[in-house]
């Protein structure tokens, strides 16, 4: 669904329309490549990647597993803008099943998600968004490996340049500043609907634009989107401050778990939790709902780093942790075959709780 345009009566100005907006805001709808923020090494491979597409009859778009904002908002948005070029479009992700967190429901486009077992074996071109190591393909990685090319549209510094060609910024606070980049150089101008998943892939990468990778150039980006109409208010709404009462009681008994290690990570502390799969089928929670409870966790002043362990049903738990600064998190999560950002990253284990956190400690920096 779209989200509601703006209501033109309520303190309209000149930069309440797209036109308008967009005649003061800089960004790469306005200036060179380089204007967008896009690294200048990275220009060859986007023009391979924008040659190849033009080869292209058929695309699979795929992100990662138990997708975030920007994970889905990037690959539907994407799909989006391939599909009114007139290409074949699929959007999927590895998961059995496949379900898109309720916090989600709202994103445009997803009549063109489809189940992993659709994606054909040998597909013609993939583009997998916000996938920072290839353990986050879950049942689309033979998949993705048998195409021909597949394309990594990323921004996770611990992404270790898989695939055939590599759109990989660091710098970039989301990989949904990227789609942006792409649909630039594809000449898809922006509507409601495409705004709403790059908004909402940035919003969520930026802890709501607070986190330290968010630049003059991301509220650029933000203020061309909103030039579009949409609501930022009710996506804000959705993806923070809704949830199911199950979750608040989810929620109290990962609290009433939560334990704190002063001496961990070379005396600057750690906070950790873990939800067991029993609370969420007792409260009628999907683990996907609980992906906010990372924030709540790190708030103690007394910690620098957060660890949230999540339990699906086949016992497999799934690492969320955050840093406030003093720790890279991205490399203490290598250490467990994951990754991600340096103050926010992941990881998934298949041994318990116990273990998995000695794992954890033990990876954590002693000094």
């Amino acid at each position: 669904m779209t989200a509601e345009p703006v209501d033109p009566g309520q303190g309209a100005s000149s930069t309440d329309t797209v036109d308008g907006a967009l005649a003061v805001l800089p960004g790469p709808r306005n200036g060179s490549p380089a204007a967008s923020g896009v690294s200048s090494a990275l220009a060859a491979e986007w023009q391979r990647v924008v040659e190849l597409l033009g080869r292209a009859r058929t695309v699979d778009l795929i992100c990662h597993i138990a997708p975030d904002g920007d994970a889905l908002g990037s690959a539907l948005a994407a799909g989006l803008a391939l599909r009114s070029l007139g290409y074949r479009v699929r959007v999927s992700f590895g998961d059995d099943p496949q379900i898109v967190p309720e916090s989600l429901s709202f994103l445009p486009g997803q009549e063109l998600l489809v189940p992993a077992a659709e994606v054909p074996d040998v597909p013609e071109l993939v583009l997998c968004f916000d996938v920072a190591a290839e353990s986050r393909l879950g049942l689309l990685h033979a998949k993705a490996f048998a195409a021909p090319a597949l394309v990594v549209i990323d921004h996770h510094a611990s992404n270790p340049g898989f695939g055939t060609h590599r759109l990989i910024d660091p710098s970039a606070p989301a990989t949904a500043v990227l789609v942006d980049e792409l649909l630039r150089r594809l000449g898809v101008p922006l509507d409601q609907d495409l705004a709403t998943c790059l908004y909402t892939g940035v919003a969520t990468d930026t802890g709501s634009f607070r986190y330290a990778g968010t630049t003059p150039a991301t509220h650029e980006l933000a203020g061309r989107l909103l030039a579009t109409g949409i609501r930022h208010d009710l996506i804000s709404r959705q993806l923070w401050d809704t949830s199911s009462f199950g979750y608040l009681k989810v929620l109290a008994g990962a609290l009433g778990r939560a334990v704190y290690e002063p001496d961990a990570a070379g005396g600057r502390g750690l906070v950790w939790t873990w939800v067991p799969y029993q609370d969420l089928a007792l409260f009628g929670v999907t683990v996907e709902e609980i992906e906010g409870l990372i924030d709540v966790l790190r708030r103690p002043a007394e910690a620098e780093v957060a660890l949230v362990l999540k339990q699906d049903p086949d016992g497999t738990l799934r690492g969320s942790c955050r840093s406030k600064g003093a720790v890279d998190v991205a490399a203490v999560c290598a250490e467990l075959d994951g990754g991600g950002h340096c103050f926010a990253a992941g990881f998934t284990a298949r041994e318990g709780v116990d273990v998995t956190v000695a794992r954890f400690r033990a990876a954590l920096p002693t000094s």
